[in-house]
This record gives structure tokens, C-alpha cells and sequence, in this order.
């Protein structure tokens, strides 16, 4: 008997495995018009009970079970705005406008720069035929929502003419942007965040090869041969302990099961073990996201076409307690 066929196990498309750079990740790439992003904390998992609406499913009209996990979204505030020319080394900041009053909380996690708003509008209308793209400059307020002191601090694409763009971002800035301005329930969205560290492991773990026969020569948890004598080298491709976890992961198209301010209707009574209570507006997923609770998911709306089914209606909203 030949050997077992099958697919390898650990996809080679996230090569090179190693750690991120930071503990938050950011998105480069939307698709639609206007402000495309949201970000906010990962609080954990629930679980509802709702009616199936979708007249092919199996389950028509039944109630199902649907795992679900609880984003906690505070507001975000745009304290700026930058424009952008393309270069052939890529895209060049010309300059950048910032909010009148900025919060206290910034200087924690960037430089805040002082009032040269004048000379930089001046300089960017000079130059608008150049603009290739508009960015809003956002900071996350966890103090909101009382998690920690320091903001995480970004960029917000605007898909728009860059006219229409930086009048659109002179509107923004100093202003608060809510959730349920940019996405509405039954969006199709892409979680991106940082994976849930492990430190380092072994081939068996990072890879899932086989396991050797405990008649082998050496060890059991390795791979049998690393590679011919010639090219005398090992190459990148065979399984080896390194790093596991903590790396920008992104899952496409999870769908808004809700949208609420009302944290009472998702919160879990006595809180949710490592994170607490949630105390502001949320974002309900249907399914898991990327990344261990209170590290930030930004969201974006879904780069590839889903089909769009009828949402199911919600039952029941499980808040039992989690100890």
C-alpha cells in the first residue's frame, strides 16, 4: 500500500512565521467609497439563539445556534488629517492639518505637534493637483470603555476624489466617528488583528507533521531528513521549531449579526473572564475573530463579493455568566 495522499498541513503563504511588529495591526487595502475602517477591543465570545430566515437552508424558519463574538467599539477621534503625492519611492506626506484641542492621552504614544495648521492647509491647497490620496488621522479612546490610558494611533483611508477627500477630512477633524456610521447589520466585513502569541514550538505543533515510530534513530518530534547533501543546505521549506503566534492574521468575510450602544444586552452577568464588563457600544460577529481578548481588531468592509442571504432574527442573546 502507497503512501497516504493529502494536502500538507501549515500553509506556506504565511511565510516567514515570525513575530510582528507591533501588538495592533492596520489595513492598506479597502474597497468601496469613503471611510471603509472601524477598529475596537475584542472582548470575547457569546452565543445567540436565532430564527434561520435563509428559505434554502436545511434549518429554514428553525432556531439555530450561532457563536458570536463581542467587539467593543468606542468611538474613535479623528485629531487630523494628512494628504499624500505619489513618488517613485511611493507615497510622500506633503503635509498634515490637526485638531484644535487634542486629548491629554496622546502625548503617551506620539509627539503632538504644535499649531501649524495655516501654513499647512496653504500647502496643501498649493499643491491639491498632486494629492494621490487623503488619510484620517485616529486615535483609539480605551479610557471610554476602561480598559488602559494609551491610545492606539492610525490611519483611515478616504476613497474619494482627493477634493472631495480633503473637504471631507477638514470636516472630520476634532469630531468623533461611531461604528454604526460606517457599517449596519448584515455587513460583510475582514477582521484583521494580531494573532494570540505561543511562543516558541515545536515542528509537531507549528506544522503538524507526523509523529515518528519510537524505533527511530533519534527523536520522534522532528522531521526524519532535512534535506539531500547537495545543495548542502537546509531549506526554508522543511519544518522547524520557531515562533508561534502573534502575526497579522486576516479572516474574510465575517458578517454584523448586530449593532448596538446598550452593552447590557451582550454583557455577560458578573463580566467576561480577562476582559470585564462591557460598557459601551459593540459590534456582534457571527464566529471567531483573530487575536486573544482587549487586543484591537480593525475592520474593514469585505474585499470579496458574499452572497447575501437574509440575516437571521435574533432570539435570545446569551448573557449567563462565564466563571
Amino acid at each position: 500500500m502507497g503512501k497516504r495522499a493529502g494536502p500538507r498541513r501549515g500553509s506556506k503563504a504565511f511565510y516567514p512565521k515570525k513575530r510582528a511588529k507591533r501588538i495592533f495591526a492596520t489595513v492598506k487595502h479597502f474597497k468601496g467609497e469613503g471611510i471603509l475602517g472601524f477598529a475596537g477591543y475584542k472582548a470575547g465570545m457569546t452565543h445567540v439563539i436565532a430564527q434561520d430566515n435563509y428559505d434554502k437552508s436545511p434549518s429554514y424558519g428553525m432556531s439555530i445556534f450561532i457563536p458570536c463574538t463581542i467587539i467593543e467599539t468606542p468611538e474613535l477621534s479623528c485629531f487630523g488629517a494628512v494628504a499624500y503625492k505619489r513618488t517613485p519611492y511611493g507615497l510622500f506626506a506633503i503635509s498634515a492639518v490637526y485638531a484644535e484641542k487634542l486629548d491629554k492621552d496622546l502625548s503617551r504614544t506620539t509627539f503632538i505637534p504644535k499649531k501649524h495648521n495655516a501654513e499647512a492647509k496653504k500647502k496643501i491647497e498649493k499643491e491639491m493637483a498632486s494629492i494621490a490620496e487623503v488619510r484620517l488621522l485616529i486615535h483609539m479612546q480605551p479610557r471610554k470603555v476602561k480598559l488602559k490610558k494609551t491610545p492606539e494611533v492610525f490611519e483611515l483611508a478616504i476613497l474619494k476624489p482627493p477634493e472631495e477627500a480633503w473637504k471631507f477630512a477638514l470636516e472630520k477633524i476634532g469630531k468623533e466617528i461611531k461604528a454604526s456610521e460606517i457599517f449596519k447589520e448584515g455587513d460583510f466585513i475582514d477582521a484583521t488583528a494580531i494573532t494570540t502569541g505561543k511562543g516558541t514550538a515545536g515542528p509537531v505543533k507549528r506544522f503538524g507533521i507526523k509523529i515518528q515510530s519510537h524505533k527511530a534513530g533519534a527523536h520522534r518530534r522532528r522531521p526524519g531528513n532535512i534535506g539531500p547533501w547537495h545543495p548542502a543546505r537546509v531549506l526554508w521549506s522543511v519544518a522547524m521549531a520557531g515562533q508561534l503566534g502573534f502575526q497579522r492574521r486576516t479572516e474574510l468575510s465575517k458578517r454584523i449579526l448586530k449593532i448596538g450602544d446598550n452593552a447590557k444586552d451582550v454583557s455577560p452577568r458578573g463580566g467576561i473572564p480577562h476582559f470585564g464588563e462591557v460598557s459601551g457600544s459593540y459590534i456582534l460577529v457571527m464566529g471567531s475573530v483573530p487575536g486573544p481578548k482587549k487586543r484591537l481588531i480593525f475592520i474593514r468592509k469585505a474585499l470579496r463579493e458574499n452572497k447575501d442571504t437574509p440575516l437571521p432574527t435574533i432570539q435570545n442573546i446569551s448573557t449567563n455568566p462565564q466563571q
